[in-house]
């Protein structure tokens, strides 16, 4: 049950967060979560990355697909020298997740000393 809530708190919380802070305030939401909800670090690193990976995941697509993926053709060319929008956000997912994995990963082991 812990770790259900970990994952959807860093989740609504880093969203919620990214609306008025930069990107990177999603490693002090992880951060700040993993510290406050007890977990081992292993789990609370895949919270943290799970959690990331389909906000940002979901979000991403969900952005995306609104306009038939027309800018994310045109940047994953640019980004990845492929024309696939799926990749690209597929790799912005796994940049969010492992940011706030290795953030949680940091709580956990803060909560542990």
């Amino acid at each position: 049950m812990k770790f259900l809530s970990a994952l959807f708190l860093t989740a609504l919380l880093s969203i919620a967060t990214c609306l008025y802070l930069p990107w990177w305030a999603i490693a002090i939401v992880a951060f700040l979560v993993a510290v406050a909800i007890p977990l081992k670090p292993f789990a609370s690193f895949f919270a943290g990355f799970a959690a990331l990976f389909l906000a940002w995941g979901s979000l991403a697509w969900f952005i995306s697909s609104n306009n038939q993926h027309l800018l994310a053709h045109k940047v994953s060319l640019l980004i990845i020298s492929a024309d696939s929008p799926y990749i690209l956000i597929l790799l912005t997912a796994l940049i969010g997740a492992v940011v706030a994995g290795f953030a949680a990963l940091s709580g956990s082991y803060l909560r542990k000393n």
